[in-house]
């Protein structure tokens, strides 16, 4: 618990750091005469993995111990602040589909196609989610009349993983900028600028003499409008730079999976649904190390959302095939990863082939190197005045209301009151 004057800067401008703003600026001991919270993002607010994310929100989501209270703080944010017309709330079905796509002919009957190993690495979003007593797997030409918008020629099976009282979704980059207003409204402040280096001084004892822990007394950071080096004062610094997090503490152990993504706005309004899938695809004939194409396939397995705005939002493999850059600005999309989901998609649906591509993405998610709990990482460090609020993986949009309002609770009230988030302690692990 804090007393006193504090500033706290939170690094970061994605949805953690800006719900992470959001909650501490409407903490009931926010005071602005004694408290001051920054806002520091290097690019753009957003700018991220947070504005190019999918949104899907499920009560089956990992971790446990945060999931609930995210679950129900994201209805409340959507009531509270008209999230339906502000960032695009609402409740939706989930599903799965295996299909495979218009141009291969029928499997053999005495034996199946080749299938060529693809190096698809999955983003992790149904790694807990376990198989409700509700849920059926029903043949293609029997899935739902709604789900009109795909080839039922193509689809193998349906499989109703959630209703819409188990899930829904978000706009993930109109819900991260409305947080940052949000806060800025309460007095928080957000500055575009390139954080430099945490400040540190040894502060001294009783007895005058210095203390070997040191502790924050500041943040450095390069201006983008300016290009000038400024320092701010800060009494407590949350980091929440998402995979940028171990470059200003580099024992956070954290590290990035690069994932693309696109955008189609199909010619006719479609249908509520989070799908994930499993699509057999022809392999692609220019590979030089694959055999003649339609003779082998492989597997690909694209998440499709669509959105209240008639766009429907795809998201491809985890790669690790670039490191991580600098900043957002820098990070590279690769126009054949991007085609690849295009063409997947569109070989099962005429709606998703025949829309227009509107974006074509690619972002780094957060992932923890240590423990088994999937991260994230919430709370002090061994660092006087360092917390952390990382490590989200795929699941940030879901989860960052809940690590907003638990930073805000650790810092005011001096625990965690809302969860109990004791095994995602990072002096477990830093």
């Amino acid at each position: 618990m804090v007393e006193g004057k504090i500033d706290v800067v939170v690094v970061g401008g994605g949805i953690i750091g800006c719900t992470t703003a959001y909650y501490l600026s409407r903490h009931p001991s926010f005071n602005p005469s004694v408290h001051s919270i920054t806002l520091l993002e290097a690019t753009r607010i957003g700018g991220g993995a947070s504005g190019k994310a999918g949104g899907l929100l499920a009560q089956w989501a990992y971790p446990a111990s945060i999931v609930p209270l995210s679950y129900d703080l994201h209805t409340e944010l959507a009531e509270e602040h008209n999230g339906v017309e502000t960032w695009g709330y609402r409740r939706i079905a989930c599903g799965k589909l295996i299909a495979k796509d218009r141009k291969l002919p029928p499997a053999p009957t005495t034996s199946s196609w080749a299938q060529y190993a693809a190096s698809w690495i999955p983003l992790g979003k149904r790694k807990y989610h376990q198989k409700s007593s509700d849920s059926r797997i029903v043949p293609g030409s029997e899935m739902p009349d709604d789900l009109d918008w795909f080839n039922r020629a193509c689809v193998n099976t349906f499989e109703d993983i959630s209703t819409d009282g188990d899930t829904a979704q978000v706009h993930p980059f109109q819900f991260t900028t409305a947080m940052a207003r949000l806060a800025e409204e309460k007095g928080a402040k957000v500055i575009i600028g390139s954080v430099d280096r945490i400040e540190y001084d040894f502060p001294t004892g009783e007895d005058g003499s210095p203390s070997h822990q040191k502790k924050v007394c500041g943040v450095t950071y390069t201006d983008k409008a300016t290009n000038s080096s400024r320092t701010i004062p800060a009494s407590i610094v949350v980091l929440a730079a998402g995979p940028w997090t171990p470059v200003l503490f580099p024992s956070a152990p954290i590290s990035s999976l690069r994932a693309h993504s696109i955008t189609i706005r199909p010619p006719i309004p479609v249908s509520a649904y989070c799908l994930f899938t499993e699509i057999t695809v022809p392999q692609n004939p220019y590979d030089e190390d694959a055999p003649e194409p339609f003779e082998t396939t492989k597997i690909m397995s694209p998440e499709i959302y669509s959105r209240p705005n008639n766009e429907v939002y795809v998201c491809g493999a985890g790669d690790n095939d670039v490191p991580l850059p600098l900043t957002t600005d820098d990070v590279e999309v690769s126009k054949s990863r991007c085609q690849e989901v295009v063409d997947a998609v569109g070989g099962i649906s005429d709606e998703l082939r025949d829309g227009i591509v509107t974006s074509r993405k690619a972002c780094y998610l957060p992932t923890v190197d240590v423990g088994s709990s999937g991260g994230p990482l919430i709370g002090w460090t061994g660092v006087k005045g360092v917390m952390l609020a990382t490590g989200h993986s795929c699941w940030g949009i879901h989860n960052a209301p809940a690590t907003g309002k638990l930073v805000s609770e650790i810092i005011f009230d001096g625990e965690a009151k809302s969860a109990e988030i004791g095994g995602l302690d990072p002096m477990l692990v830093v």
